[in-house]
């Protein structure tokens, strides 16, 4: 395509959104409210995701040891046990640890319970707290622990604790939460896309009669068509800027005016500069594909003349 055709076309393109002027600030109002609220699920998404990615950090396999362990097979253990691939982090718990821990959970209202136990009679064994790279593979390496645990004889190892009913239900709920959300996004994306194709085929059948005396004087579909594609694309591009700048300052004002009554919740949302990207570019991106897109189906069905 030559230059000049290039620039006659994006002039046209331009010229049809200013000539269509009620019609384009409907379809871009339009094209607006849906991407304001695809855009407000994306950083629903988004948050839910971070806060799923949270909740699954603080799964931990706990591994307790019969009161008779020895020291020396603690230590190998703990070797063993620290060299699985899938463990990122583990934590030595003494007796004497243990029992202030217990302590401190337990608060000074309920301190009699433990009055009487000290360093000399401590009933609690010696323990491993276990963080893992992926909390999913919790299960997998619980029962690696377990094979490495029954090549002793004696058993050193009493009991490995993770919550497996209570994990298995909490990786089902944020999977369903990041698939929903996904879903969500898709949809929203897709009601966009109808829009603009609605929007295109009004301008082509007002436009009908100039596109016939087009056709008449031997204009090709490529050139009738490619002013209307440059037009949906910057409906697109125009509607996901405005749409960005908006949502991201009213994203802004919500973190700062309920940041400190969600962390009281124990809820944290995602700053500012966490999103700004990813959400500025999907949006933006999408916004000028659902455009393209639109104009395409709706060129394709309607321009027929």
């Amino acid at each position: 395509m030559k230059l000049s055709t290039a620039t006659r076309h994006i002039r046209e393109g331009f010229k049809s959104i200013i000539r269509n002027g009620w019609m384009s600030f409907a379809s871009i109002s339009s094209i607006f409210i849906s991407l304001f609220i695809l855009g407000v699920f994306i950083l629903l998404a988004l948050n839910m995701n971070y806060m799923a990615s949270q909740i699954e950090s603080q799964v931990q396999i706990r591994v307790y040891f019969e009161t008779d362990a020895s020291e020396e097979v603690v230590t190998e253990l703990q070797n063993k046990i620290g060299n699985i691939s899938e463990v990122s982090k583990l934590t030595y718990v003494s007796k004497e640890d243990g029992l202030a821990i217990l302590r401190d959970k337990m608060g000074e209202d309920n301190s009699d319970w433990l009055e009487g136990y000290d360093d000399e009679n401590n009933p609690l064994p010696i323990s491993f707290t276990i963080e893992v790279f992926n909390p999913q593979l919790v299960d997998t390496v619980a029962q690696q622990i377990n094979i490495i645990n029954n090549a002793f004889d004696p058993k050193p190892i009493k009991e490995v604790k993770y919550g497996q009913d209570t994990v298995e239900t909490l990786f089902k709920i944020t999977n369903a939460i990041r698939n929903a959300g996904f879903a969500i996004v898709i949809a929203l994306a897709v009601t966009a896309m109808l829009l603009i194709s609605n929007t295109i085929k009004m301008t082509i059948v007002a436009r009908r009669r100039e596109i016939e005396i087009m056709k008449l004087v031997g204009a090709t579909n490529a050139f009738i068509r490619w002013p209307f594609f440059i037009e949906g694309a910057l409906i697109g591009i125009i509607s996901s800027i405005v749409t960005t700048i908006i949502i991201l300052l009213g994203y802004d004002q919500v973190v700062h005016a309920f940041q400190y009554d969600l962390s009281l919740m124990l809820i944290q949302l995602l700053p500012l500069e966490k999103v700004i990207t990813l959400t500025a570019t999907t949006m933006i991106t999408l916004g000028s594909l659902i455009g393209i897109w639109g104009s395409v189906m709706s060129v394709r069905k309607y321009l027929k003349v």
